[in-house]
């Protein structure tokens, strides 16, 4: 039997790789750079950049506060009378009951919290979060979110990926992935670690299958904040000349990999990193100084706070409006820790839910008041969003279990409209009655708001245009200004 292939031949060859290609091209590399060169000034000069994106966009960054755990709905933006009327009654009576995470179902429990209407949009916001109503008129309320998973770590990748499992890249991957940065001397994605990184760790703010300069770099709201940013040589010279020895190691090999059209990412994201940290080292100790912060500022934001955990979280509000002065394009905060848990009140709902709402309440007021006075919360989008919701009856005696069937979250900013309530739960706050919304419809309203269509924006991994929104998401449009 002949061992001659037979195949159809109906297959193109391996593709030049851009390396190749542009060695190929000879003096159009000059023209290339200069371009991209251009272009990069032009955006830093605000210039039209319309045509780089699908449709004009309302928000140029995203400041994304990640309440880890899990927010009960019913305790915060979804007031239900009815628990009240229907405390201690069995809910399996009242309702059809679903497995929880930890099925230890108790009894209807009232929430602890009054609730009362604030601003000229009445939204009522129950009394965890004062200083939010206060800016009631500024927020886009949806009460009918939803999530495909019940516990932690699967919910945190979906918020974050659009994807249940380990992987995906982040929605600030998919962002700067899709704009870039509008600042050369940081990073476009940043992760202010206020102290609990959610379960799932890092991979909640991962590249994944995109190029690794689109991960989330992680810092923390101190004076020192990043590992090594200080230079370690004894000279400026002495560093360069460290940089640009690794600097030519790395080309030579990755030159000689493109030959055979097997150059890594990974490889060319290290050097881009490398040279990304170098720039960094003079633009992160000013960013993370606040000296030159007023007083009256720093007050605003809880800064001089007597409980810890609002201080921390008072500094991540006050970096996030730094960063997003300097041109970062996504970021996102993450919880302090308050000295028991995260929002994830299994038991001790009263403590757990108001040593959390103390801890962020005053400095996300004070941010949204910040961006709107300075000028910038029309074109940043913040968005306040947990991986689920909680039941509304109570696990063991004093505590609430997850639920993914029922939510709620908020937009403001960006081109959102305030003073707005979007969707409805059942009376119980337990299920989506009315304008059932997914995890895939907040990342295609967060890009459309960016200016890009979440339809369009793919990139080509395991033989598929791979999407944020994978083959979901309708953007939200009750909340468009």
């Amino acid at each position: 039997m002949s061992s001659r292939s037979h195949h159809c031949g109906r297959f193109r060859p391996a593709p030049l790789t851009r390396r190749g290609m542009l060695r190929q091209a000879g003096c159009g590399f000059g023209g290339v750079a200069a371009a991209a060169l251009l272009h990069r000034e032009a955006a830093r000069a605000g210039a039209d950049m319309a045509s780089a994106l699908h449709h004009a966009a309302t928000a140029s960054s995203v400041i994304f506060l990640y309440m880890d755990g899990g927010v009960s709905q019913v305790d915060s933006f979804d007031p239900k009378p009815r628990l009240k009327r229907d405390a201690g009654k069995d809910p399996r009576s009242l309702f059809k009951v679903d497995a929880t995470q930890f099925n230890n179902v108790g009894k209807v429990l009232p929430s602890p919290w009054k609730f009362k209407p604030y601003g000229q949009s009445g939204i009522p916001v129950s009394d965890l979060f004062p200083h939010i109503g206060g800016v009631a008129d500024e927020l886009a309320v949806i009460r009918s979110m939803t999530s495909e998973f019940p516990e932690h770590t699967n919910a945190n990748y979906f918020l974050h990926t659009g994807s249940g499992l380990q992987g995906r890249p982040s929605m600030g991957a998919w962002t700067t992935y899709g704009l870039g940065s509008e600042n050369d001397d940081l990073p476009g994605y940043v992760v202010v670690n206020g102290g609990l990184i959610p379960p799932g760790g890092l991979d909640n703010f991962t590249n994944g299958f995109l190029p690794a300069t689109y991960q989330g770099s992680v810092i923390k709201p101190t004076a020192v904040g990043l590992a090594n940013v200080t230079p370690r040589e004894k000279s400026p010279a002495l560093q360069l000349a460290k940089l640009d020895l690794a600097r030519r190691l790395d080309r030579g090999f990755a030159d000689r990999l493109a030959t055979t059209a097997a150059a890594p990412d990974s490889l060319e994201s290290a050097i881009a990193n490398q040279e990304l940290a170098w720039r960094m080292q003079a633009e992160v100790p000013s960013l993370l100084d606040l000296a030159g912060e007023t007083a009256a500022t720093k007050r605003a934001y809880g800064m001089e706070s007597d409980f810890e955990a609002t201080k921390i979280f008072a500094a991540e509000c006050l970096l996030a409006r730094r960063m997003v002065e300097r041109g970062v394009r996504f970021v996102e905060l993450t919880c302090p820790k308050t000295g028991g848990d995260r929002w994830d009140q299994h038991r001790n709902l009263r403590k757990g839910h108001e040593d959390n709402a103390r801890a962020v309440d005053q400095p996300i007021a004070a941010l949204i008041r910040d961006l709107r006075d300075r000028g910038l919360l029309a074109t940043t989008l913040v968005v306040w969003c947990g991986e689920f919701g909680r039941t509304p009856f109570a696990q063991g005696n004093d505590g609430r279990d997850h639920n993914p069937q029922a939510f709620s979250l908020w937009l403001a900013g960006g081109g959102v409209k305030g003073g707005t309530i979007v969707g409805t739960t059942d009376d119980y706050g337990y299920r989506v009655v009315e304008k059932k919304f997914m995890i895939h419809d907040l990342h295609a309203t967060m890009l459309h708001l960016m200016g890009i269509d979440h339809m369009r924006l793919t990139y080509r991994f395991s033989g598929r245009d791979m999407r944020l929104t994978d083959v979901y998401g309708h953007v939200i449009k009750d909340v468009l200004a």
